[in-house]
């Protein structure tokens, strides 16, 4: 019997997962880790952290277990930060996360006057606040000295990869949120390169998500008791990870995930562009494509209110104040825009805010509109899916707000779709060893292996008498970016 280790490279943990060749997860550990908000609107980590917690994460997680029987590593990991490497292969300075906002001036130069048009022809895709390309602008114009200090970019889980195999590798699901990436054909854009002040030496080697990029350094091996002949393959973004992690690898597959981002991803065998560039079209680490809405605070909105606000910890606590009867019938709306936001209105400058509240409004009020707020703002992205003749009637979820049985109920009544509840709840750190066993040769490709492993344990449909009401509500909370757009510009 071989083991597989998965590993979720998140924004505030590292998850590691230990999986036999039945996909039975056998154990798990976790290790948080600081994030750092230097200014107001950055976001910042220390990838010493993440090596950090992955080393700590290696031994609990093999304590009590044969390490000489792992046969493969798989990592899915957050998109976009930007880690800059000198040529010593050193950290040149703290990663620039994907929620960071500090690009909005790059990201118009980008969009205005090189043009989305040229972009979208390059890339497939438009500049967002958080994708690399725009980072690596600001720092060329910021902090030329270490700018001109760069030997190596990578994205966060390809750092790891690195410091495991001493090979600068990155998977074509990643590196498409770079914004440096032709999507269509596969390779380095060398106009986006031009662009950015860069060449392709600095860019990592691309694979398939699948694909053995090395075995081992020695030394890693040893320290942890791993057979040098374990495999690491390249590995995905957290996305496309994990939406292998709960099957959605087939053409028209849908995975909403409700973690501290949210998303709809959509899998495709076909590459395709949403002509509005409103949803991003990615590779999938299935070996096929994707399109995909990407909000950036989901989970994050109900933590941030609950902790900071509220001065609580006990989510589920909170929740079961919340009287099911006013489920459709809260007065009170929420704009999840703690960071800004991408899909679908690509504007950094969004901000959260509550609406509609009164003298009787009751602190379950609020905690139900911050749920009902996110799932609003998921259904903007579905609803650019149906626009393109996307029929999207059931979708599986999965991240943390799926463990929430409220949540659930909400998000399927908003959404209006049947959704499926995987067996194995671990998301990326999932995916990341099913993607191993494939790149071991337990499995032919993605797809047998998914089709192997990947079990529902439940399902939630949307009531009709509920998902109209909630209709009802959908088409008042989308009116209010539009009236407050300009005052939260104004405001900076």
């Amino acid at each position: 019997m071989n083991y597989f280790i998965g590993i979720d490279l998140g924004t505030s943990a590292v998850k590691l997962l230990l999986v036999d060749a039945a996909g039975k997860v056998l154990n798990t550990v976790s290790k948080e880790y600081p994030l750092y908000f230097p200014h107001p609107g950055w976001s910042e980590q220390n990838p010493a952290d993440w090596w950090q917690g992955v080393q700590t994460g290696l031994k609990e997680l093999l304590a009590g277990f044969d390490a000489s029987l792992v046969a493969g590593i798989g990592c899915g990991g957050q998109m976009h930060g930007l880690v800059a490497l000198d040529e010593a292969d050193e950290v040149i300075r703290p990663a620039i996360l994907w929620n960071d906002g500090r690009t909005e001036k790059q990201v118009a130069y980008l969009n205005s006057e090189i043009g989305k048009g040229v972009l979208s022809a390059c890339t497939a895709n438009i500049a967002f606040a958080g994708f690399t390309a725009p980072k690596i602008l600001w720092m060329r114009e910021n902090e030329p000295e270490n700018f001109a200090r760069i030997r190596k970019i990578m994205l966060p889980k390809d750092y790891i990869n690195y410091l495991l195999t001493g090979v600068h590798a990155c998977d074509y699901s990643d590196a498409s949120g770079m914004l440096l990436l032709d999507v269509e054909h596969k390779c380095w854009s060398d106009k986006m390169l031009q662009i950015c002040g860069i060449t392709r030496d600095v860019m990592p080697r691309l694979f398939e998500s699948s694909a053995v990029i090395g075995a081992l350094q020695p030394a890693v091996a040893a320290a942890f008791g791993l057979p040098e002949s374990a495999v690491v393959v390249a590995g995905a973004g957290d996305n496309a990870a994990a939406a292998v992690g709960t099957g959605t690898v087939n053409n028209g597959d849908c995975n909403i995930s409700v973690g501290t981002s949210g998303t709809v991803f959509i899998a495709s065998d076909t590459f395709g562009v949403d002509p509005h560039n409103a949803l991003h079209s990615f590779p999938h680490a299935s070996g096929g494509y994707h399109l995909m809405g990407c909000m950036l605070s989901a989970a994050s909105c109900n933590k941030w209110f609950c902790e900071e606000i509220l001065g609580t910890k006990d989510f589920s606590g909170e929740q079961a104040s919340i009287d099911e009867e006013k489920l459709g019938r809260n007065d009170v709306y929420f704009l999840p825009y703690l960071m800004g936001e991408r899909s679908p209105i690509n504007d950094a400058s969004a901000r959260a805010l509550f609406f509609g509240m009164r003298m009787d409004t009751t602190r379950a009020d609020l905690v139900q509109a911050v749920l009902e707020g996110v799932a609003f703002a998921l259904r903007d992205s579905l609803e650019v899916a149906r626009s393109l003749g996307l029929e999207i009637a059931e979708s599986c979820l999965c991240g943390g707000g799926a463990k929430s049985p409220l949540w659930r109920k909400i998000l399927a009544n908003v959404l209006n779709v049947t959704l499926k509840i995987p067996a194995a709840e671990e998301g990326p750190g999932y995916g990341g060893a099913m993607l191993a066993m494939v790149g071991a040769g337990l499995f032919k490709n993605v797809p047998a292996c998914a089709e192997a492993l990947v079990q529902i344990k439940e399902t939630v449909s949307p009531s009709p008498a509920l998902a109209a009401l909630y209709e009802a509500r959908y088409q008042q909370f989308r009116k209010i970016y539009p009236a407050v757009k300009s005052l939260t510009r104004s405001a900076e």
